[in-house]
């Protein structure tokens, strides 16, 4: 066993909840897709703080949630890789194709995953941005 010393200290005493940022061509799209697609909700939103529009997207007492943010003067384009992926974990097939088939009736585009782990595991769709979200048909261990 190595001296507590050199164990990592905790983020903190609780689990920490978890934002993932990113910014968006087009808010209104995005979200809806997030929305109607995942049936993420509205968590909160903001005009115009120092020059950013934003959303939050998620459900309460989720320990994550999804904020887009748009720049008002200078908009940021998103660059996302082929390997930017926001994986969602449903291991109840019934589940996992509902929740496929809300997602291509929300307009995401279906696109192969670089990585075949993610097609032998489930589907990957492209949102609005380009950003890359796999429904995973798996439990995560």
């Amino acid at each position: 066993m190595q001296p507590s010393f050199l164990m990592p200290a905790p983020l903190c005493n609780g689990a920490p909840h978890l934002r993932v940022a990113r910014p968006s061509r087009d808010l209104h799209a995005a979200t809806r897709l997030y929305t109607e697609g995942l049936g993420f909700d509205v968590l909160a939103s903001f005009l115009d703080h120092a020059g950013f529009d934003g959303v939050m997207l998620g459900r309460a007492g989720w320990p994550y949630h999804l904020e887009l943010t748009q720049r008002r003067d200078d908009p940021i384009a998103p660059r996302p890789t082929a390997e930017d992926l926001l994986v969602l974990y449903l291991p109840d097939r019934a589940h996992w194709e509902a929740a496929v088939r809300r997602l291509r009736d929300a307009g995401a585009r279906s696109v192969a995953s670089v990585n075949p782990y993610w097609d032998a595991r489930g589907a990957t769709f492209e949102d609005p941005d380009g950003y890359r979200i796999v429904l995973a048909n798996d439990a995560w261990p």
